[in-house]
């Protein structure tokens, strides 16, 4: 049965790295783009680029420069979205959010013990980690469900790694907030199942990849290294290789995927150490 409703994708975390990739790859796909993202001045011209990209695929991008963990941001992101969706309800369209991906990438790279305080993680370091990185799905699942943006076939996919499970020193606290993200997916995807809803909820676990976060990790060295030895491929993973996966994810077939880690690393994790 065709689909004849308005496809929406929501990337949170849509300036560079995955997200950007992916809100590309879905906009050639025929999804409209709304992305969430948190940059500086000199950032932003760089993202005028990637609307401009979105757009010539046919399609409309929305971008909006905000803090993701926000409340009262999110609430305003989404009554804005909602206006935009009772425009095309009042044309005669069906638009909904058929693909939410969470890749937001904001977390304290420090070690849990340091003989200097404020070089190890505080409560304010640990908080603001697990909130960015993790429970921010759940909040904003919340809202896109109650708000009726959800419907029969949407995919949320949230972005974890292998720190979830492995140890690299200065990722304990954002390793943390991987394996919360992870719990957070089962929950979801259990609990929106149970309700009737038709939306799946999966974790996307990318290989290594050279985005703006990776080059962030004091042990990126290594671990380009690492990966570049382990990867049965001979090579990373790319950004392309995971919005590949996302599209092709999101598309027909794919409705009893839920819950699930799936691994887009040519090979990387079963691998070992």
């Amino acid at each position: 049965m065709t689909d004849e409703r308005e496809r929406w994708a929501l990337i949170l975390g849509a300036s560079s790295g995955m997200g950007e990739a992916t809100a590309i790859a879905l906009a050639a796909a025929g999804y409209n783009i709304a992305g969430v993202h948190l940059d500086f001045r000199a950032g932003l011209t760089h993202v005028e680029d990637i609307k401009h990209e979105i757009v010539s695929h046919g399609v409309e991008a929305i971008y909006v420069n905000m803090n993701a963990a926000d409340d009262e941001k999110r609430h305003a992101f989404l009554a804005s979205l909602g206006e935009r969706f009772d425009q095309s309800r009042a044309a005669g369209r069906e638009p909904y959010v058929r693909v939410v991906m969470h890749s937001l990438a904001f977390g304290s790279l420090v070690p849990f013990l340091a003989e200097d305080p404020k070089a190890a993680v505080d409560r304010k370091k640990m908080e603001m980690t697990q909130d960015v990185m993790a429970n921010s799905l759940v909040y904003w699942v919340q809202d896109l469900w109650r708000g009726g943006f959800l419907g029969e076939g949407s995919h949320v996919f949230a972005m974890t790694s292998e720190g979830s499970s492995r140890v690299v020193p200065s990722y304990g606290v954002v390793s943390s907030a991987k394996a919360a993200l992870e719990s957070h997916v089962r929950q979801l995807a259990m609990e929106l199942a149970r309700l009737g809803t038709g939306v799946t909820v999966n974790c996307i676990r990318a290989g290594v990849t050279r985005t703006p976060a990776l080059m962030k990790i004091p042990e990126k060295d290594q671990i380009i290294a690492a990966a570049e030895k382990r990867n049965p491929t001979g090579r990373m993973t790319t950004p392309k290789d995971v919005a590949d996966a996302i599209v092709a994810l999101s598309g027909p077939g794919t409705s009893f995927i839920n819950g699930d880690v799936i691994g887009v690393d040519g090979g990387e994790y079963v691998t070992g150490s």
